[in-house]
């Protein structure tokens, strides 16, 4: 758990780095062009996704670390491959971007909003609650937006060595997430077994439920076809790098890593058939 611990800090920001790296200042003003389409999209994942998983755990009977586990990476924002995901789908690359850009800066917000909110609702008496709010949401901000915004002013002041850089950036973020998935699996190999049968099905009932609520809500408000493929892709992928990160500072790993561990698993699996059934579709 040690190599894990030291390699997370480093992996999380280098992955945020390269979100940074791809953004620029058309993708937070497009919001004002597409409000109806971003708003949907932030009422889907901030709001109902974490909601949703709060339902699913009082009617589904798991132990206190897998629920906490679980709002974790509900909490978390949407992970940078939904935007090749997306574009797979035949979606809105754009509006994709802009919101796991947006969703991911006002992370140092919201998931310790969501986390703590969760502890008071949720009740757990064997979950230490004595966290500090603030140092948590400090955390967050020297890993998450300090990396994001420093990409952004590399992206600005040296846009051809970016450019260049990025796909490289992207390969390495990827090797990074892969090497934080498998060092949290295996911290946890001795019960792993048990973790998986307790989070499995939990983690793979949110995500496709997640994916359908968003596409179809994204329908009856009225969003375009590539739009609403886009918002139903970005609620069913999430950060689980930084979802990991989390649980491993506030509860030190253990059974509050592994629904990120199993979501991380299962997303890409469900979200690639999501895309195979939806990417013809009006």
């Amino acid at each position: 758990m040690e190599i894990v611990t030291k390699i997370l800090p480093i992996a999380l920001a280098f992955i945020m780095l390269t979100l940074g790296l791809g953004l620029t200042t058309q993708d937070f003003l497009r919001v004002a062009k597409q409000p109806k389409d971003f708003f949907i999209g932030i009422l889907s994942q901030v709001f109902l996704l974490p909601i949703v998983a709060f339902i699913l755990i009082k009617i589904w009977p798991v132990d206190a670390g897998i629920a906490i586990g679980l709002m974790i990476i509900a909490a978390a924002p949407g992970g940078v491959t939904s935007n090749i995901l997306t574009s797979f789908a035949k979606g809105d690359v754009a509006l994709s971007i802009s919101l796991t850009a947006i969703i991911s800066l006002l992370s140092v917000i919201t998931v310790p909003f969501i986390i703590f909110t969760s502890l008071e609702l949720l009740d757990f008496n064997m979950i230490n609650k004595n966290i500090s709010l603030l140092s948590m949401a400090l955390q967050m901000f020297l890993i998450v937006t300090v990396p994001t915004l420093l990409g952004m002013v590399i992206r600005k002041f040296a846009a051809n060595l970016t450019i260049k850089f990025e796909p490289l950036a992207k390969k390495i973020s990827l090797i990074l997430f892969i090497i934080v998935l498998i060092g949290a699996i295996f911290s946890e190999k001795e019960n792993i077994v048990k973790y998986f049968s307790d989070a499995g099905l939990i983690t793979l009932f949110l995500n496709l439920l997640m994916m359908v609520i968003a596409f179809y809500l994204a329908q009856f408000f009225g969003t375009g076809s590539k739009q609403k493929k886009t918002i139903a892709i970005e609620c069913g992928l999430q950060n689980g790098t930084l979802a990991i990160f989390v649980g491993t500072i506030l509860f030190g790993g253990g059974p509050f890593i592994i629904p990120a561990a199993t979501y991380s698993l299962i997303m890409f699996v469900t979200s690639i058939l999501f895309v195979f059934l939806i990417r013809n579709s009006n």
